[in-house]
């Protein structure tokens, strides 16, 4: 299988949200995990809200039942919607994260770049140091 193929089948699984059905997610009692690594947060900045866990950290700090989990990590039926910059690794995650029970996980398709594009709040990277 191709990773073209791979993403195809998890996408197919999942109800993606766009960028305003993301913000009404998070809105609405869901959560917001930016899983985009650090330089691309200090480069565009952050979702306001948004927990952020690097892609490599997000089973452990996601699942309900880990005791490493964040305190976000309410129980199985919270809805999670996953960010990554342009929404391909989303997807991935998103799928993995239901396979830890959180049946509700989804991604933002478009990732970061299209909530930014969307004209929805960002929090603008630190300025340099004086």
């Amino acid at each position: 299988m191709r990773v073209e193929e791979l993403l195809a089948a998890a996408r197919a699984g999942l109800d993606r949200l766009g960028p305003a059905e993301a913000a009404a997610a998070r809105d609405g009692g869901g959560l917001l995990v930016d899983i985009r690594y650090a330089a691309l947060r200090e480069r565009d900045g952050t979702i306001p809200g948004a927990l952020v866990v690097e892609r490599n950290e997000l089973e452990w700090r996601l699942d309900p039942a880990c005791e490493h989990r964040a305190p976000e990590a309410t129980g199985h039926d919270l809805r999670v919607v996953v960010v990554c910059d342009e929404g391909y690794a989303s997807s991935l995650a998103a799928v993995s994260l239901r396979g830890l029970g959180l049946h509700r996980a989804t991604d933002l398709a478009g990732g970061f770049q299209a909530w930014r594009a969307a004209g929805l709040p960002v929090t603008p990277p630190p300025g340099p140091l004086p």
